[in-house]
């Protein structure tokens, strides 16, 4: 066949009609103008009109220099399916080290991706299959991944690693990793291995949105634990919601992500920790000017991480935990994290502290920034049931309650009486007498299990923590840089109890705390169970 440098996809046997299998007739066209590239060097386009296009039972082997184009979002769809191989994953483009030998001197270069949808709901494979991916390509050179909406698929949406001079943009993923119950590899909306090309990596992310993905938003993964963390990655002006995690760093050095907004994501919304797959955390990182509200659980959760890391003019706000937590998980790196910077950050309405740090810190700087009315959690034990209950798929109501606003926050609910089955649900907020509750998982519609409980079932809901800080140290800080803070509560009633709380099991060595005005909290400005070292504390306020 001949191979122009543009090909219509109809013109060389695809049918788009849903029914006819169009993978053998795309095969055979990349393949021959993959071969015509690698002749004379010159790349080719594939486009593809409107039109519903079967990829069925095997995915489409990619060739560099041949890029796939069709008519927009909603008008050019890949359908993957497996009918006949239910073992198999069906991506519909894959190229992989471990299939193909793929690496730094053979690679896929100059390719675009760009202006259709991938729908991977007919994928379902016995087991659950990390590359039951929709787009799965490892060693891009030159690559530009544009206007795609990738949903349904059984792992995750776009799972490509080591990407390198390429663009990842205007990328849309919904419900991917359907098949993933949280504790496997991937299940993201955009997973990126690093590491590949080295210790320099040129990614770009940009304008894209995560929602409803089993694991991850987006996520970066260092791919071998002995590779350099690369640098040179950027995500801006990116949406992640109703994930596990908004987006995640897990190895690479030096990573800016800025403009984002991270809402309702279930564990995280921004998060640094050791669950790659090297147990490697990243570090060198930047967040600045980014939203990140009403997450279940923390805003920010940070782990495993030599440092520094550094976190600039960020609304970190409504989150169902700490607003940010300092922690490590077994496994990874648990060394101090050195140079941990949080300023001129707004850390305010959170359900616990506004700051936890749980793992050490070394030289840690935390100025400028305004920590108020955390604490949100502070409404007692209730229970109910009978008449004026009512749930709903995402609340519950009791017409006779008189909740604290915000009391609930981060809670879990019970629900069920004597001799009925219990569901518990996560509060991700509630009035006076309503109860928002968390999806029971990224994606769902539903916050139960097996169904919406009756009118009238009897409900529980625990007791409030204390003491809920403005900043809590309960691990080994030293040498820390507290200066300018307003750490306060000026709610009705005030739920932040102290500023600042120096726990039992904490050491606070040397460092200076100065300038900050701790008044206006609700019990005191500071409460030491263990007494601060050496260093200096004056001009604090309250």
């Amino acid at each position: 066949m001949t191979a122009p440098l543009t090909a219509d996809a109809h013109e060389y046997g695809l049918v788009g009609d849903g029914v006819a299998d169009d993978r053998p007739a795309l095969q055979k066209l990349v393949d021959a103008l993959g071969d015509a590239t690698a002749s004379d060097g010159r790349p080719r386009t594939v486009r593809v009109p409107a039109g519903r296009y079967a990829i069925r039972d095997r995915p489409v082997l990619w060739r560099s220099g041949v890029s796939l184009v069709g008519a927009g979002r909603g008008a050019t769809c890949f359908e993957l399916c497996n009918p006949g191989a239910p073992t198999r994953p069906v991506p519909l483009a894959w190229f992989t080290t471990a299939q193909h030998g793929a690496g730094r001197d053979r690679h896929i270069a100059d390719v675009t991706f760009a202006h259709f949808e991938i729908d991977g709901l007919r994928v379902e494979t016995e087991e659950y299959e990390v590359l039951a991916k929709g787009l799965g390509l490892q060693y891009v050179l030159r690559g530009r991944f544009t206007d795609l909406y990738i949903h349904d698929t059984a792992a995750t949406g776009f799972g490509c690693d080591f990407l390198q001079d390429t663009v990842v943009e205007g990328v849309l993923t919904e419900r991917c990793g359907r098949q993933d119950p949280g504790e496997e590899m991937g299940g993201a909306g955009i997973g990126i291995g690093v590491g590949g090309w080295g210790p320099v990596e040129r990614l770009a992310v940009t304008d894209c949105a995560a929602r409803g993905n089993g694991t991850n938003g987006i996520f970066l993964e260092l791919q071998q634990d002995h590779w350099v963390p690369p640098r040179g990655i950027r995500i801006t002006a990116c949406h992640t919601e109703d994930n596990r995690y908004g987006i995640s760093d897990w190895g690479a050095d030096g990573l800016i992500v800025t403009g984002c907004t991270m809402l309702g994501n279930h564990v995280a919304g921004f998060d640094v920790s050791a669950q790659g797959t090297t147990s490697v955390g990243g570090r060198g990182g930047i967040v600045t000017g980014c939203v990140i509200d009403a997450n279940p659980g923390d805003g920010i959760a940070l782990g495993n991480t030599p440092g520094p890391y550094g976190f600039h003019g960020n609304r970190v706000s409504n989150n169902g935990r700490y607003g940010y937590w300092e922690h490590n998980l077994a496994g990874g790196d648990q060394e101090p994290a050195t140079d941990i910077v949080l300023e001129s950050n707004d850390i305010h309405d959170n359900a616990l502290d506004g700051i936890r740090v749980d793992a050490p810190l070394h030289e840690p700087a935390f100025f400028g920034n305004r920590i108020r009315g955390n604490g949100r959690r502070a409404a007692p034990r209730t229970r109910g049931g009978g008449e004026g209950v009512h749930c709903g798929p995402l609340y519950l109501t009791d017409e006779r309650a008189d909740w604290l606003p915000g009391g609930h926050r981060g809670k879990e609910l019970t629900v069920g009486g004597p001799g009925e089955t219990e569901a518990t649900a996560v509060v991700v907020d509630n009035t006076a007498t309503g109860l928002t509750l968390a999806p029971r998982r990224p994606g769902a519609d539903t916050a139960w299990p097996d169904g919406t409980p009756g009118s009238g079932t009897a409900y529980r809901l625990p007791d409030c923590p204390a003491p809920r800080t403005g900043l809590t140290a309960a691990a080994a800080v030293t040498h820390p840089y507290v200066h300018g803070n307003r750490v306060r509560d000026d709610g009705h009633p005030r739920t932040q109890i102290h500023a600042v709380w120096i726990a039992p099991e904490a050491t606070w060595t040397g460092g200076r705390v100065s300038g900050n005005d701790f008044s206006g909290n609700a019990a005191a400005s500071t409460r030491f169970d263990s007494v601060p070292s050496g260093g200096r504390w004056r001009d604090n306020a309250g």
